[in-house]
């Protein structure tokens, strides 16, 4: 399913398979997650993505050939394709650990073709072994949604024991999930009136659900912003304490409103979350199955992308859209 323009619908081609090159792995493709990020793509409000482009970047596939060079995978081995496809290695952020930030990336299904396919290629080096007892779509929200939402929460320091979670989708109920591991409370903001994300929430572990232009029931040690909605900012520093982190957990929010001082006083801090790490994802699907974390899912056929993603952008979906080729 291939982006030929931002603003219409995938079209369904049919292509030769890709080659690896050296250091690359050709994956043939068994479940491919449908990602807010996707959206932003499809959507537009990403700007200059590699055109065509085959979308996708919560790969779950067996591995089918070998690129020159690649021994550190078998033929047939289970294995995951996120969304930092490539780095530079050599620029300040790179040399620093922080190779989420590099100056020259390549991300997989927006520079890189990704996988709303049945067969991708990708750079080894950047691709993970996957274990567990999770079958292929089940696994693939881990790696996007998981790994933003794993992150993010990161971001919020140990002493916040409660987080309020803005916008209840795929990454949310992962991450509600973890932070219930961690022995934290999590309040969780829906738009108004969304009573299905709100039971949802509930039952994935949440201890409040409610609609996001309320404040909570007890001051907020933390908040993470899933939601692209940029209103949202001031009100979460409305509901958390002095001292208190709002993190912004999405790649693109519409923009934030001007705001008075006296929210942002008494050292609350802003910050965002900007892609991901090798380590990051090392840590988290090494953590995941120990949760044990799960998936809640809604399959689609490679062929209704559109309608999937069409279900994400209208908030019809309760946890994360997956297509199987």
């Amino acid at each position: 399913m291939i982006l030929e323009k931002p603003g219409v619908p995938l079209q369904l081609l049919e292509k030769p398979d890709p080659i690896p090159g050296q250091g690359e792995v050709q994956v043939r493709v068994s479940a491919c997650g449908v990602c807010r990020t996707d959206l932003h793509v499809v959507d537009g409000d990403l700007p200059d993505p590699k055109l065509p482009i085959i979308p996708g970047h919560e790969i779950v596939g067996t591995v089918s050939a070998l690129g020159e060079g690649v021994d550190h995978f078998e033929l047939g081995e289970r294995i995951g394709i996120p969304w930092l496809g490539r780095t530079c290695g050599s620029c300040f952020y790179c040399r620093s650990g922080l190779e989420n930030l590099c100056d020259e990336p390549g991300f997989t299904g927006y520079q890189i073709d990704g996988g709303y396919a049945d067969v991708t290629v990708a750079d080894a080096r950047f691709c993970f072994p996957l274990s567990g007892d999770y079958s292929d779509a089940e696994l693939a929200p881990l790696l996007c949604a998981g790994l933003i939402g794993y992150r993010s929460l990161s971001m919020v320091g140990n002493n916040s024991g409660r987080v309020g979670i803005y916008g209840f989708g795929a990454a949310a109920h992962i991450v509600t999930q973890l932070a219930r591991y961690q022995d934290r409370e999590v309040y969780a903001f829906t738009r108004p009136g969304d009573r299905a994300a709100q039971e949802f929430a509930l039952d994935t572990g949440a201890i409040w659900a409610g609609d996001s232009d309320r404040a909570p029931p007890n001051e907020l040690d933390a908040a993470i912003i899933f939601a692209p909605v940029g209103p949202l900012v001031p009100a979460a520093l409305r509901a958390v304490r002095k001292g208190g982190v709002v993190v912004c957990g999405g790649i693109h929010m519409s923009d934030i409103p001007s705001f008075p001082y006296r929210i942002l006083w008494g050292e609350r801090v802003i910050r965002s979350v900007a892609n991901l790490t090798r380590q990051d994802a090392k840590d988290f699907l090494e953590l995941a199955p120990r949760v044990p974390i799960r998936t809640r899912i809604e399959e689609f056929p490679l062929e209704k992308a559109n309608m999937a993603l069409d279900a994400l952008r209208t908030g019809n979906l309760t946890g994360a859209a997956v297509l199987i080729p």
